[in-house]
């Protein structure tokens, strides 16, 4: 069976809004202001919680700059979650393309590097949850992308296998991952990252979900 496995923020879905509120919460917590835009540190955003976090106290001109992301981190997860879906929205035709390459009889899956419970959550809210066969997150398991073992994990519970399979993504973390497992890379061009997404050589770029049933078949034999 040939699969098709999905990052979740900033492929599947722009999650960055809801992301970026809750790491400004973090620092208003603490008495200073909102560190972060949600349009212009949209791709931080999509490099996960402690990448917000950095970047946050890096602009505060903190010196133990680890040690406060790290006291930090839960924290920010406990505001994600409480309102992980005020702001988010999927793209546009995402489900649309996902359910065609569904009913042409493709397993989907999802692998991400959000946290499984989150995922989990986040998913139902969207109303989507059934969609994929398979959902890995960054702990699922002991390792987290680009490690190939949950790109292999999110294939073989979707029922699929690597040699016929291929991933969906965004960043370089998800073309690492593709790479590291031998399979194609589709990388999305409506990210906060646009076009730039070329330099990293995917296997192929998608402007719409529109085009993805066709780029599949084009890349899966």
């Amino acid at each position: 069976m040939r699969t098709v496995i999905f990052d979740l923020d900033g492929t599947l879905a722009d999650t960055s809004g809801d992301l970026i509120a809750a790491a400004n919460g973090c620092f208003e917590a603490l008495g200073h202001g909102p560190q972060l835009d949600p349009r212009a540190d949209a791709a931080t955003a999509f490099r996960g919680g402690r990448a917000m976090l950095r970047l946050g106290f890096e602009r505060l001109g903190a010196d133990d700059l680890e040690v406060r992301v790290d006291a930090q981190y839960q924290p920010f997860l406990e505001r994600y979650g409480a309102q992980i879906d005020t702001h988010t929205r999927l793209y546009p035709g995402a489900m649309a393309a996902v359910e065609t390459l569904r009913q042409a009889g493709f397993a989907i899956g999802m692998c991400t590097n959000k946290p499984e419970g989150l995922a989990e959550v986040l998913l139902q809210r969207l109303g989507v949850r059934s969609a994929f066969a398979s959902l890995v997150g960054a702990d699922t398991l002991p390792v987290r992308k680009p490690d190939p073992a949950p790109y292999r994990a999110a294939v073989d519970r979707a029922g699929g296998q690597v040699a016929r399979s291929l991933l969906v993504g965004d960043t370089v973390t998800d073309r690492d991952t593709a790479r590291a497992c031998g399979v194609p890379c589709v990388m999305v061009t409506f990210g906060p990252d646009g076009r730039k997404v070329a330099a990293l050589e995917p296997d192929a770029l998608l402007e719409h979900f529109d085009a993805l049933p066709s780029v599949v078949d084009r890349l899966i034999q």
